[in-house]
C-alpha cells in the first residue's frame, strides 16, 4: 500500500471514530514535513548555484590582496589551489560556461608561476575531460602542501570563520595541507618551493631519496689507466729533465764559481713554477678525486686502437677553467623549413647527424664538406628490406649520407662513443641501429608502444637507453632485440634520458616536471628530483659522476647533487627552452644551448668547491656564475658536445627563406 493511501485510510479511521485531536495533530505534522522538504529543495538549489564559487573566490582574493604587506605573499599562495579546484568543481557539476568565464576572469594572476598547467587545463570542457587528463586527475587525487608562518595561518582561519565562506572552507579543508612554522614569514623568492602536490612530489621523493647512490667512476676504467700512464710518463720526463739540469748546473757552478748562486736560485724557482703548474692542472680536474665503484653491467672489451686513440686525445686535451674558455665550432643546418627534429655530433666532432620529419636520417662528414661529391651509391646489407638502405648520392650531388628505414618522423639520433654506430628513434615507436662503416641498417628494435623521444648510447657503447611517450625508459643491448630493463614510474612522457658515467645508473627527464635516477641492474628508482616548473628537455652528467644538470622548457637549469638528491644551484639565464647541456671533460665548465639562440658557459668548479666547504650547512645553495654568453643571432641551438680534447661543438637550424 502506498504512503498516501495509508495516510488517507488512517485519517478516515480517526474521523469515523471521532478522534478529533489526533486527526488535527496528524494534519499539522503532514504540513510541517511538506514545509521542511520545500526548504531542503531551495537549499539544495542554492548549493548548486555556480555563482557561489565566483563570489567566494573573489572575496578571498580581495581579502588576500588587501592584507598586510608582510604576510600578503604567503596568503596569496592559497589562491592558486583554490582557483584550480573552483574551476574543476564547476566543470564536474556541469557548469561549463560558468567554469570558462571563471577561468578566464582570474587566470592572468597565476600565469607567471603556472602557465604550463593553465594551458593544459584550458582544454577541460566536460567532466569526462577531468577523468582523462593526467594533470587534472593528479590535481584531484592529491592535496597541495603550502608553507605558512603561524600568524599568516591564524589570519586565514579568522577570515574563514568570520565570513562563513563555506565553499572556500570546504575546498581548503579537502584540498590543502598547511605546514605551519613559527617565526617570520618566508621570503617571496621561495614561493616556487613552498606550494607542491602531496603524493606526486616531495613525500614520495623523500622516501625514494633515502636510498644509497654510488656516484663514483668505475674501477680500472680506460680513462684512469690512461691518466696513470700519462702521469707516470710526465714524472719520468720531469725526472730526466731535472737530472740533466742538475748535471749542467754542477758543471756551470764548478766552472763559474760565484755565478752558481744565482743559477741555483733560478733553477729552484723553475722547479717551484713547474710544481705549481702541475698542481693547478690536477686541481682543475675533479675526475681524479672521484671515488671508484664496481661495475654492475658486463662491459665490452675495448680494442687496442681505441685505447691508443683515447690516449692521444688525453695527451692533447686542453685544460679549461673560468680563465681558459673553450673554442666553439657551430654547425648550422640551412633551410630545413621546420623539417629538422634533432641533431647530434660524434665524440670527435667529425660526424654530424640530423633526424628529419620525412623519416630520413642524414649524416655529414665534416672532413668532406666543400669537397666534390662522389657518384657512387651503396645499398643496405642483404638481409635488409628495400626501404632500409643507405644512399650516399642523389644523382651524384648529395653532400651527405642518407639513411632510410623509419616510417615516421625521427626524433632522436646518437653516435656510439667511437662513431662506428648510429642510433635513431622515431614516432613509429622503433629504434634503429645503423653502421657508419657498412652503410647499412643492422637492427630494428621494437618494444615501445608509442613515439620514442630520445635514445642515448652508454659511455662505453654496446648498451643504450630510450625514452618514450608511453611514460617508460628502457635499457637495451645491441645484441638483443628485446629491452633488458623497463623503468616505469613517471606520470607523463619521458622526454630525455642520460647515462651516468659509471654506467650503473640512467637519469630520465619527464613532462611531469621531475627528473629520476634509476638503477640499471634492478630497474628501481633511487632518486627523484623536484623543482622544475615545466617539462624537462635536457640532462648532463658531470665527469666525476657526482653532479647532474637538467634544463627545462622555461629556460631554467638546475644542478643536482646525486648523493643527497637536492638542488645545489638553480640557474636562470635563458628565456626559452634549454635543448642541450654538456660538461667539459674535467668538469670545470657547463655549456647550455637554448632556443633563445645562445650558448652559455657556466663556472662549475668554483661553485662546487664552495659547496663542499659548506656541506655542513643544510639548505645552502650557490648559484653558478655565468662566464660567457655566445649569441648566434637567429639560430636556435639544438645540440652541444665537448670532445675528448675539450673542443665544444654545437649544432643549430636556420631557415633563410626564399
Amino acid at each position: 500500500m502506498e504512503d498516501e493511501e495509508m495516510e488517507k485510510k488512517v485519517q478516515q479511521y480517526l474521523h469515523r471514530k471521532g478522534f478529533r485531536l489526533t486527526e488535527l495533530a496528524l494534519q499539522e505534522e503532514r504540513n510541517r514535513l511538506s514545509t521542511t522538504s520545500l526548504s531542503d529543495v531551495s537549499l539544495s538549489r542554492s548549493d548548486n548555484d555556480p555563482a557561489r564559487y565566483y563570489d567566494g573566490y573573489n572575496k578571498l582574493r580581495t581579502w588576500a590582496y588587501n592584507s598586510l604587506d608582510q604576510y600578503k605573499h604567503e596568503l596569496l599562495r592559497v589562491l592558486y589551489p583554490v582557483f584550480i579546484h573552483c574551476f574543476m568543481d564547476l566543470v564536474a557539476e556541469g557548469h561549463t560556461q560558468e567554469a570558462r568565464a571563471f577561468f578566464h576572469k582570474f587566470r592572468e594572476e597565476h600565469e607567471l608561476m603556472h602557465s604550463r598547467d593553465l594551458q593544459k587545463l584550458e582544454g577541460v570542457l566536460s567532466p569526462l575531460h577531468l577523468e582523462e587528463m593526467d594533470l587534472a586527475r593528479s590535481l584531484r587525487e592529491n592535496k597541495f602542501r603550502i608553507k605558512l608562518c603561524e600568524y599568516s595561518y591564524e589570519l586565514l582561519l579568522q577570515y574563514l570563520q568570520k565570513t562563513q565562506a563555506l565553499v572556500m572552507l570546504g575546498i581548503i579543508n579537502e584540498r590543502i595541507i598547511f605546514e605551519v612554522s613559527a617565526g617570520q614569514p618566508s621570503l617571496i623568492s621561495d614561493d616556487a618551493d613552498v606550494v607542491a602536490l602531496v603524493g606526486t612530489s616531495k613525500d614520495l621523493a623523500k622516501q625514494i631519496n633515502q636510498k644509497e647512490v654510488h656516484w663514483g667512476l668505475l674501477e680500472d676504467s680506460v680513462e684512469e689507466r690512461m691518466e696513470k700512464a700519462l702521469s707516470d710518463s710526465d714524472k719520468i720526463e720531469a725526472e730526466s729533465k731535472d737530472a740533466d739540469a742538475d748535471d749542467n748546473n754542477k758543471k756551470k757552478s764548478s766552472e763559474g764559481g760565484k755565478q752558481g748562486g744565482p743559477l741555483n736560485k733560478k733553477l729552484k724557482k723553475d722547479k717551484v713554477v713547474g710544481a705549481t703548474g702541475k698542481n693547478n692542472k690536477s686541481d682543475a680536474s675533479t675526475v681524479s678525486g672521484a671515488p671508484r665503484v664496481k661495475q654492475e653491467l658486463t662491459l665490452p672489451a675495448m680494442p687496442v686502437e681505441v685505447e691508443q686513440s683515447i690516449l692521444e686525445d688525453l695527451r692533447n686535451r686542453a685544460q679549461l677553467n673560468n680563465l681558459a674558455l673553450p673554442s666553439v665550432s657551430f654547425y648550422t643546418f640551412l633551410n630545413t623549413h621546420n623539417g629538422l627534429n634533432c641533431s647530434s655530433i660524434s665524440n670527435d666532432g667529425s660526424l654530424v647527424v640530423g633526424g628529419f620529419s620525412d623519416s630520413s636520417v642524414k649524416v655529414w662528414d665534416m672532413a668532406k664538406i666543400g669537397q666534390p661529391a662522389k657518384t657512387s651509391s651503396s645499398q643496405g646489407e642483404n638481409g635488409s628490406s628495400q626501404g632500409e638502405h643507405l644512399s650516399s648520392t642523389s644523382e651524384g650531388k648529395r653532400p651527405y649520407t642518407l639513411f632510410q628505414g623509419h616510417s615516421g618522423p625521427v626524433y632522436s639520433a646518437a653516435f656510439s662513443p667511437f662513431g662506428d654506430f648510429l642510433l635513431s628513434s622515431s614516432s613509429d615507436s622503433t629504434i634503429r641501429l645503423w653502421s657508419t662503416k657498412l652503410n647499412a641498417n643492422l637492427v630494428c628494435y621494437k618494444g615501445h608502444n608509442y613515439p620514442v623521444w630520445d635514445v642515448q648510447f652508454s659511455p662505453v657503447g654496446h648498451y643504450f637507453a630510450s625514452a618514450s611517450h608511453d611514460r617508460t625508459a628502457r635499457i637495451w643491448s645491441m645484441d638483443k632485440i628485446q629491452p633488458l630493463r623497463i623503468m616505469a614510474g613517471h606520470l607523463a612522457d619521458v622526454d630525455c634520458v642520460q647515462w651516468h658515467v659509471n654506467c650503473n645508473y640512467i637519469a630520465t627527464g619527464s613532462s611531469d616536471k621531475t627528473v629520476r635516477l634509476w638503477d640499471v641492474q634492478t630497474g628501481e628508482c633511487i632518486r627523484m628530483f623536484i623543482g622544475h616548473r615545466s617539462m624537462v628537455l635536457s640532462l648532463a652528467m658531470s665527469p666525476d659522476g657526482r653532479y647532474m644538470a637538467s634544463g627545462d622548457e622555461d629556460g631554467t637549469i638546475m644542478m643536482w647533487d646525486l648523493s643527497t638528491g637536492r638542488c645545489v644551484s638553480p640557474l636562470a639565464g635563458h628565456n626559452s627552452c634549454v635543448w642541450s647541456l654538456a660538461f667539459s671533460c674535467e668538469g670545470a665548465l657547463l655549456a647550455s644551448g637554448s632556443a633563445d639562440c645562445t650558448v652559455k658557459l657556466w663556472d662549475v668548479a668554483s661553485s662546487t668547491k664552495a659547496l663542499k666547504l659548506d656541506d655542513s650547512k643544510a639548505g645552502s645553495t650557490n648559484r653558478l656564475r655565468l662566464l660567457k654568453a655566445l649569441p648566434t643571432k637567429s639560430t636556435p641551438v639544438y645540440n652541444l658536445r665537448f670532445s675528448r680534447r675539450n673542443l665544444l661543438f654545437a649544432t643549430g637550424s636556420l631557415s633563410l627563406g626564399s
